[in-house]
């Protein structure tokens, strides 16, 4: 016959195994919820979204003749989804933002370029080895003769980075609107 204090010895068991239980549900609940805040599910943390990183960094910027030419800020913001420029001419009377980023729905990078002088670009295009080329969609200028510009930046072996800028008119006519070599600024001051 069962004694009351087996029963007793029962109840407090099956309390101790549903106190257990309810800590373990609350446990694994906390734990998955901790997991999905992390950036273990970050939709930009891809190798696509990666491609273009070889150009953060703080750079100073050279012409082909070696002047200096500005300066030129480059970071990921937006949970590793936006690529931020921010240019600012030697002089300090030009700058610029750009937002670069890889679009999932067309497979492709795109930068949207806006300045302090009220001009804009939209580019698109994809790394293409040590390059990133990206270019405007076709327009007409004043003299109606169809142009697009090209933009082409490569990463060189000694970790500096070119950027070459073309206007491309009537698919033949190739005039050069930039060509600059960025240097890291901790590396480009220690050479002087």
């Amino acid at each position: 016959m069962y004694s009351k204090l087996n029963i007793l010895k029962d109840q407090l068991a099956n309390d101790l195994i549903m106190k257990l239980l309810y800590a373990l549900i609350f446990l694994l609940f906390y734990t998955q919820t901790m997991k999905a805040q992390t950036n273990d599910n970050c939709n930009c943390c891809t190798e696509k979204h990666a491609e273009f990183d070889f150009w953060i960094g703080s750079w100073e910027v050279t012409n082909t003749k070696g002047d200096i030419v500005g300066t030129n800020s480059i970071d990921k913001i937006q949970d590793q989804c936006i690529l931020r420029e921010n240019w600012t001419s030697a002089q300090g009377n030009f700058t610029g933002t750009s937002n670069n980023f890889y679009n999932n729905k067309t497979n492709q990078w795109e930068q949207i370029w806006i300045d302090n002088q009220g001009g804009s670009l939209h580019l698109k295009g994809n790394r293409v080895a040590n390059q990133m080329i990206l270019r405007t969609d076709d327009a007409v200028n004043e003299a109606g003769e169809s142009f697009y510009h090209r933009i082409t930046w490569t990463l060189n072996l000694n970790g500096s980075v070119r950027q070459y800028w073309e206007t491309i008119t009537n698919n033949k006519g190739i005039t050069v609107a930039f060509d600059g070599l960025y240097k890291k600024i901790d590396e480009a001051t220690k050479k002087r």
